[in-house]
């Protein structure tokens, strides 16, 4: 569900109550509802490959929590959004000091609500603030303090020294680690087959939600890779050198994909995506720590692509992507 709390560190809240890592999975922001940060990070989940970062001292309000209609507020501080994959049908809006801004490609996105500025480090969006509008494109930027909006460059190196930034990428990086090692799972255990949907999928590992999509392989645009179990099953040599994960099947909440809880094999699978405090035993493994992984798969640069070269994506013509 859009508005899932994935991590936290330092002092976070929603609304008056104080979030930590045992709210991780278990916190859903629902409309009107506030996250902020003080001394502290956050990472909320919007739709399937789509992640909201908070920086510290940082606020933001869940307008909207659909599939179809994802919006938030930006109130205070800094965000970044990370989009790995994007459908015709999502319509994903940041909104900022009457601005809204519709993320319309993969990419990256960065907000500053102090400084009232919209950034494109890589994609493409929409900016609105009244009657007027302006599309950018990555590597510039919007004041909204201007009179007139205007797309103008700006140095994206000085901004990738950011904290948020850095904090930001190590994250994709970890769930890209989260993503093999999920991927794995459900090719070891038979769990992935006809029908498969892109979502996010729990890893107790982790301690949290990765993002598996339904073929082929899909780029952060960080440059990390999230393979889908068909790359895994077709390719023997993606199989990393990690202990077995044949973990019982009831540790695992079923996955949220396409707007809806997706059952999956096991007469034991346990249903709830919001409930994953059912593999609350696993989420501080004695064996793997929670927030540690193994080593990422190699990296690539660049956006899209494939085996061969190829995109795949949902099979069947379920959806359209950007």
């Amino acid at each position: 569900m859009p508005g899932t709390l994935n991590y936290v560190e330092g002092q976070a809240s929603v609304g008056d109550q104080a979030v930590t890592s045992n709210s991780v999975g278990s916190v859903e922001l629902q409309p009107g509802q506030t996250i902020s940060t003080e001394n502290g990070k956050a990472e909320v989940l919007l739709t399937p490959g789509v992640f909201l970062r908070l920086g510290a001292n940082s606020s933001a309000r869940m307008v909207s929590n659909s599939l179809s209609d994802t919006q938030v507020k930006l109130d205070k501080g800094r965000a970044l959004v990370e989009v790995a994959e994007l459908y015709k049908q999502n319509n994903i809006a940041i909104r900022e000091d009457g601005a809204t801004t519709q993320l319309e490609k993969t990419g990256l996105y960065g907000f500053d609500a102090d400084q009232q500025q919209v950034r494109v480090l890589k994609g493409k969006a929409e900016v609105r603030a009244g009657d007027q509008h302006v599309t950018v494109k990555g590597g510039h930027k919007v004041s909204l303090l201007d009179s007139t909006l205007k797309s103008q460059k700006f140095d994206q190196r000085t901004y990738e020294d950011s904290d948020l930034y850095r904090w930001s990428s190590l994250r994709s990086s970890y769930l890209a680690d989260a993503n093999v090692q999920v991927a794995h799972l459900y090719v070891d255990t038979g769990w992935w087959g006809p029908g498969w949907a892109s979502g996010w999928y729990w890893d107790p590992w982790f301690g949290g939600y990765t993002f598996l999509p339904a073929s082929g392989i899909f780029y952060s645009p960080f440059g990390w890779n999230y393979y889908s179990p068909v790359v895994i099953y077709r390719n023997p040599g993606f199989y990393p050198a990690y202990p077995s994960y044949r973990v019982p099947p009831q540790r695992f909440p079923e996955p949220y994909v396409n707007g809806r809880v997706e059952p999956r094999m096991g007469p034991e699978y346990r249903p709830g995506v919001s409930a994953p405090r059912a593999a609350a035993p696993m989420t501080h493994s004695p064996v793997t720590p929670a927030m540690h992984a193994p080593p990422a798969m190699p990296r690539s640069g660049g956006s899209g692509g494939g085996l061969g070269g190829a995109f795949h994506g949902v099979t069947g013509g379920e959806l359209g992507r950007r």
